[in-house]
């Protein structure tokens, strides 16, 4: 009987890295999770961590961003300027390849939990859905027509513009390009500094809970004016507290009013914007799915 084949999957975020061998959500055979430093020490645990694994056949990396995934561009599988100290120029993939010489599929940790909820989560059988994380930072991954969307680099969905009324909420925002873009505005960070405790202490009657459904539902609205998705899947440790799913799903079809004629926004909302079917595991095993996938484009 022929064995399976193995993958290794990362899922880099800016606070910790988990990193997988298995072959998708119910066979991971071996797993480790560890805080995001340097580069050059945090690599050097995922490599270690993988050598013991020789039978491996690729390595996928879903990473914090932004980064450039085009294998076509002289900067392929690097970390572009990121917030992140340190890790702009940080070439991740060319780490792995010259320590395991395999296959690596590589984007971004939001493209790569897409791909997992596409496979075995709550993008199963849809043609144009999105992946939104909201914790440490924001960010978005596309599912099209069989393939994640990249475009000219990647989407930056944390990053859009924000209605900001600074009477109701005089918090100017965290983020060091755009100060009250999304991200600045709505991250667990953003949302520590401005209540002066962590948003997982945060009871669920607290005033921080309506203002941050207000700022994940108008972005909600763009991306669904933008995109026209199938259904949008809000994960990360903030977007995946129920008591902030009603919320959001209330005002983002409130601040839809009525435009989108769909069933799906206007009937169907609690199906339409929904937690990740994988739970907090779309990114690790949306990695073992980038593996796969750059196995295959390999050839091997």
């Amino acid at each position: 009987m022929t064995k399976p084949v193995l993958y290794g999957g990362i899922e880099g975020g800016g606070t910790k890295f988990v990193c997988a061998v298995g072959t998708g959500p119910e066979d991971i055979q071996a797993e480790i999770r560890f805080p995001t430093t340097t580069p050059a020490e945090t690599m050097e645990r995922t490599i270690d961590f993988f050598r013991q694994y020789p039978e491996i056949s690729a390595i996928g990396l879903a990473c914090f961003g932004p980064l450039d995934p085009n294998p076509l561009s002289p900067t392929y599988g690097q970390i572009l300027p990121t917030p992140k100290p340190g890790w702009t120029g940080a070439n991740l993939v060319g780490m792995l390849k010259q320590a395991f010489h395999l296959p690596v599929g590589f984007d971004t940790d939001v493209n790569g939990a897409a791909l997992g909820e596409y496979h075995w989560g709550n993008g199963r059988g849809l043609d144009v859905f999105m992946y939104l994380t909201v914790g440490t930072g924001i960010g978005g991954g596309v599912f099209v027509n069989g393939s994640l969307l990249h475009g000219m680099i990647h989407p930056e969905a944390g990053h859009l513009p924000m209605p900001h009324d600074l009477v109701r909420d005089p918090f100017p925002g965290i983020c060091p390009f755009h100060q009250d873009c999304f991200e600045g505005l709505a991250t667990g960070v953003a949302m520590e500094k401005r209540w002066g405790q962590p948003a997982a202490t945060l009871p669920p009657d607290h005033p921080a809970w309506d203002l941050e459904a207000h700022y994940i539902a108008h972005a909600m609205t763009s991306y669904i004016y933008i995109l026209s998705p199938q259904r949008i899947i809000l994960g990360g440790g903030v977007g995946q507290r129920d008591d902030i799913l009603k919320l959001v799903q209330e005002k983002t079809r409130a601040y839809l009013n009525g435009y989108v004629q769909s069933p799906a926004v206007l009937e169907h909302m609690d199906a339409y914007i929904v937690h990740p079917g994988l739970g907090n595991r779309s990114g690790v095993v949306g990695a073992l799915a980038l593996a796969q996938q750059a196995l295959i484009q390999s050839g091997k």
